[in-house]
């Protein structure tokens, strides 16, 4: 019998919710090392807590990654759950392809990183603000609501203060200034993407938020 995942308002009215306690499918799956679709059943059989976000993106608790440990699998050593020791990242991207790319890239980094894609910018501004990234990769050129118009709705949003940018583009400078600009946190990149680059970046922003956390 199968168990849906508790709603994202379930969750987020909890006393005790804390979006540090959450990550996502990927991650969970790295750190079990089962496969994406074991974790996904693992999920529904009820056997691993989770919840939806309001784009339907699965988010699971971390705590309960460790019960399912201790009841499986006791001589693996328990996971390390503090916030400190992970990047999240959201990636919005409307390209199928692209989207699997950077999933590939960001599991043969040898990095914690908690990775989720997103196809449309719409999704990412309905979760955005309950999943506080602290990297957002994101393109501009998306069909219905663009980067652009996101990336001004994410500047007005106060929790969101110290999330990186990083934008992902073919339009010349010039063209995204016309338009209204990016916000000052922004880092636009041309495409294609440099991975060798986009892989120092990110594992300068996993040591610095060690360091401050």
């Amino acid at each position: 019998m199968t168990r849906e995942p508790k709603t994202f308002e379930a969750a987020i009215t909890s006393n005790d919710f804390s979006v540090e306690d959450y990550c996502g499918t990927s991650y969970a799956a790295k750190l079990l090392g089962l496969s994406v679709a074991t974790v996904q059943s693992l999920v529904e059989k009820g056997e691993i807590d989770a919840w939806k976000t309001l784009g339907g993106h699965r988010r699971i608790a971390l705590q309960s990654l460790n019960s399912y440990l201790a009841k499986h699998s006791p001589q693996l050593s328990r996971i390390d759950v503090h916030p400190k020791h992970r990047l999240r990242v959201l990636v919005v991207e409307d390209d199928e392809a692209t989207r699997e790319l950077y999933r590939e890239q960001f599991d043969s980094w040898d990095l914690p990183i908690d990775c989720t894609c997103m196809s449309s910018a719409l999704d990412a501004l309905m979760d955005i603000a309950s999943m506080r990234p602290d990297l957002l990769i994101a393109d501009l050129s998306m069909p219905g609501v663009d980067g652009i118009e996101m990336l001004r709705s994410v500047k007005r949003n106060l929790q969101l203060a110290e999330m990186q940018i990083i934008v992902i583009s073919g339009l010349p400078p010039e063209a995204v200034a016309a338009r209204g600009g990016l916000p000052p946190q922004a880092r636009m990149v041309q495409k294609p993407v440099n991975f060798d680059w986009l892989e120092g970046y990110v594992t300068a922003l996993v040591t610095a938020n060690a360091r401050w956390r």
